[in-house]
């Protein structure tokens, strides 16, 4: 296939901010881009599973925003994720949000377990005008690993994490975001992570905290997220040659793992040098499409009902 192209050069574009596109989907519907399929937004059309039972996703026309952006028309069909008053992770009495995994349209989930070794997933997200970021919430990102083990690759879990990688994003305080990362757990990941500005937190038991507050997420308005993940090659993880290879542009005899995020087409973080999987069996699998507020204690809790909407599904594999 040769490189994908726009027909336009309007803000859509912000879902795929690198246009090498191999093969890729979208639910954006005025979006036109080569060797991308448009397809619904729909369970079945994007391989939506292990939903979390209690939590809908239902289909609805989200209201209009505060403000357009420039000529290009809101979303007009959304899921709606609501957070009643008092709910926090879904693991509590009274959870909020919505929760599953998406690996895209059928011969795109194939070629990612087939081995893509770099993909890319966006979505925009619109959160009420009065919306309340008490201390935190989760929003979705993407996941991989071996087999059944990349699921539940969160949530404090420390076994077989050199199997898994979870990639989603989270709110803090006003709104102040970051990537919450679960990842393989070793020296290379740590330090590499914990590097990144303008600050990054280890977790005790859980993931880390990366880049807390490269961006500011708004309310009322649609805000496009793009995130990249590319493999690294398995067994390599000498982070000295790695870092010697990134500095002086050496053209490797193998790959090193990336991650990189965008906020309304801008990139807000790019980490490189990491081991995403340290066996060839680890892939990408797509997005663990999870929100909630929290944390775990009722000091997370919305603080009353809100909504927020969740459009423009799209991913890619890239050269």
């Amino acid at each position: 296939m040769s490189p994908s192209s726009f027909t336009s050069n309007s803000s859509l574009t912000h879902l795929f901010p690198i246009l090498n596109v191999l093969h890729g989907f979208t639910t954006c519907p005025t979006l036109a881009l080569t060797n991308v399929a448009n397809v619904s937004l729909s369970d079945n059309a994007l391989g939506i599973h292990k939903n979390t039972g209690h939590l809908t996703h239902n289909v609805v026309n989200p209201p209009m925003p505060i403000a357009l952006c420039g000529n290009e028309p809101p979303p007009q069909v959304a899921w709606e994720a609501f957070y009643p008053k008092g709910s926090i992770s879904p693991q509590t009495e009274k959870p909020g949000g919505l929760g599953f995994y998406l690996s895209g349209p059928s011969d795109f989930a194939r070629a990612l377990e087939n081995g893509a070794s770099e993909a890319l997933f966006s979505y925009k997200v619109m959160f009420q005008p009065d919306w309340e970021w008490v201390k935190g919430g989760k929003l979705p990102g993407m996941y991989g690993g071996v087999g059944d083990l990349a699921y539940k690759c969160s949530g404090g879990r420390q076994d077989d994490r050199c199997k898994c990688f979870n990639l989603r994003l989270m709110w803090r305080a006003s709104g102040k975001g970051e990537i919450y990362a679960y990842m393989p757990l070793n020296n290379i990941n740590t330090k590499q992570l914990l590097a990144v500005p303008p600050k990054s937190v280890l977790n005790n038991d859980y993931g880390i905290s990366v880049g807390k507050g490269p961006y500011t997420l708004s309310t009322g308005l649609w805000i496009t997220i793009a995130q990249r993940v590319k493999l690294n090659t398995p067994g390599k993880t000498d982070g000295a040659h790695i870092i010697i290879a990134i500095h002086y542009s050496v053209q490797a005899e193998f790959v090193i793992g990336e991650v990189q995020l965008w906020m309304n087409g801008s990139c807000v973080l790019h980490v490189v040098g990491l081991v995403m999987r340290e066996d060839a069996a680890s892939h990408i699998k797509g997005m663990h499409f999870q929100t909630f507020f929290g944390g775990h204690s009722i000091d997370w809790a919305s603080p009353k009902d809100q909504r927020a909407w969740f459009a423009d599904v799209s991913g890619a594999i890239m050269h």
